[in-house]
């Protein structure tokens, strides 16, 4: 059974320590890009609100899965090729034994947080 976090905070408080940082920063990137976005915990995952749900992140045992919707994985698969990324419909996964891409995950919030903007 998976806890019952209420918070990012609690969220990232349960994670093993080594990932922490990655999901403090993660936390932070998205911020960053999306500032007036509310957090919340929604399907047992940290998930940034605006007009909509925005992105959700989990740590996972060898990655950390970022989800975008199935706007953001369509419009930035070709970086995720590229990159050489695991990605499906809803989801990609960052390797946690890989530098994080930062500026292309700041890329998919400010996408999510136009596409919240206009269909909305």
């Amino acid at each position: 059974m998976k806890p019952d976090y209420q918070t990012i905070d609690e969220y990232i408080a349960g994670t093993p320590e080594s990932v922490r940082p990655v999901l403090r920063r993660m936390r932070e990137v998205i911020r960053e890009n999306a500032p007036q976005a509310s957090e919340k915990i929604a399907w047992s995952m940290p998930t940034f609100y605006q007009n909509g749900n925005l992105v959700h992140f989990m740590a996972h045992k060898s990655h950390i899965g970022f989800y975008p919707g199935a706007e953001g994985i369509a419009r930035f698969a070709g970086e995720f090729d590229r990159l050489g990324l695991r990605y499906s419909k809803g989801a990609v996964q960052f390797p946690l034994n890989r530098d994080m891409p930062w500026e292309l995950i700041a890329r998919m919030v400010r996408f999510r947080v136009e596409m919240n903007t206009v269909t909305k």
